[in-house]
């Protein structure tokens, strides 16, 4: 392969040299030039307004998926039954499924799931498949990888939507490369292109530093991970209606879905029972509560609002608290009625697991912090003074704002 430029079209504009990630693109008495840096990234030819630049040496092949058809979600089953993000999913699914002019469909794997499957039907669902077997009991991502490759083998939807949880991002992936297809993780953002009718799946990358769009060309299907909680659940029907009709039961053979894993047993971590997406109040602390035992300060105060305690990776790697209160982008996604951030810089990373929140108070001594750039709120001062002070008037019964 080789990146060619037309000397005719060409102004040196400089844009593709802005553009380029790996110095690969040199201008030199007003031409451009392509050093041995280059990847055949792209990303030059796409903000080129002159069409100057073309990658030559390969065809891109033409494949006819024209028996692909539909939207399909994963319905991921948890010992309450099917997951939140298994119906933020459907109800997302349903606005691709429209731009299209396709079915959306979903499919549930588990044991005993079927009440609860039937829910996704109140978000817009309009086919359900369902394999409900004691086969599934324990969550063994070997056996599901088959389930899943047999569904999809089967009914081709051209895009598959799954929630990127603990279980979603080690499932996934599997069934991905059995399928020999792309996979794009963690998105926040999915669209049709209007034309071209594929899924653009956006998602942040280089550390959350820009946002990427990823589009797959030649594989189907389509297959995409999602953050809980990134998506809007929205529930379309009120009334539960009869929906057998709607599910197809897929017969469970056990014979075919042996494996070579066996799981021993399930350790249960530190506060694993709180999810902090649960709560309208999350009161964070991160690098700037100096250890541990400031925390007790930020559990006061998330106690007298009801609320529960976050934290920030740095906080997290620091040992100061456990994982299952980490916000961010390697954490939970959250969306609150009240966020109150302490001692926390904003990295874009936890920026991207709370900025949806309805209400945002940021307290940091910093006061050119990321996150007063979010914030409904700014407090600058030290948080060792101002939390003291917000506690001592909520228990005086003032308003905190």
């Amino acid at each position: 392969m080789e990146i060619k430029i037309d000397k005719e079209t060409c102004t040196a504009c400089g844009l593709c040299k802005k553009a380029c990630l790996y110095d690969a693109i040199e201008i030199t008495d007003k031409r451009v030039s392509v050093n041995d840096n280059c990847v055949f990234c792209g990303a030059c030819i796409d903000v080129c307004k002159f069409n100057s630049i073309e990658i030559t040496g390969f065809a891109e092949e033409k494949k006819d998926f024209s028996d692909y058809s539909g939207v399909c979600v994963y319905l991921e089953a948890s010992v309450n039954g099917i997951s939140d993000v298994g119906f933020e999913l459907v109800s997302e699914g349903k606005k691709l499924a429209g731009r299209l002019g396709v079915q959306l469909s979903a499919v549930a794997i588990g044991s005993g799931i079927e009440a609860s499957a039937k829910e996704a039907f109140k978000y817009g669902l309009e086919k359900l498949y369902l394999m409900d077997s004691v086969v599934f009991s324990k969550n063994v991502d070997d056996i599901y990888a088959k389930a899943l490759v047999q569904i999809i083998s089967r009914y081709k939807p051209e895009i598959f939507l799954a929630g990127a949880t603990w279980f979603g991002r080690t499932l996934i992936p599997k069934v991905a490369a059995v399928l020999k297809t792309g996979l794009t993780a963690d998105c926040t953002k999915l669209e049709i292109d209007k034309e071209k009718k594929i899924l653009l799946q956006t998602r942040p990358t280089f550390g959350g530093n820009i946002l990427a769009t990823i589009v797959t060309r030649n594989a189907r299907p389509q297959m995409a991970t999602v953050r809980p909680h990134v998506m809007e659940k929205k529930k379309i029907r009120e009334a539960k209606e009869d929906s057998r009709d709607k599910i197809e039961y897929i017969k469970v053979d056990e014979s075919k879905f042996k494996t070579k894993y066996k799981l021993i047993r399930t350790e249960k971590e530190q506060d694993e029972n709180i999810n902090i997406t649960d709560y309208d109040v999350v009161v964070s602390g991160g690098r700037g509560l100096s250890g541990s035992e400031k925390f007790s300060m930020l559990a006061e105060l998330a106690d007298l609002l009801g609320g529960v305690l976050g934290a920030s990776r740095a906080a997290v790697d620091s040992g100061w608290i456990s994982y299952p209160h980490q916000v961010g982008q390697t954490g939970k996604t959250v969306n609150p009625k009240l966020y109150i951030a302490c001692g926390i810089s904003g990295a874009i990373q936890h920026l991207a697991g709370m900025q949806t929140s309805d209400i945002i108070i940021a307290i940091n001594k910093d006061p050119d912090a990321p996150i007063f750039k979010v914030a409904n709120y700014g407090i600058v001062g030290d948080i060792f003074e101002v939390v003291p002070m917000l506690i001592k008037r909520i228990r005086s019964g003032k308003p905190l704002v």
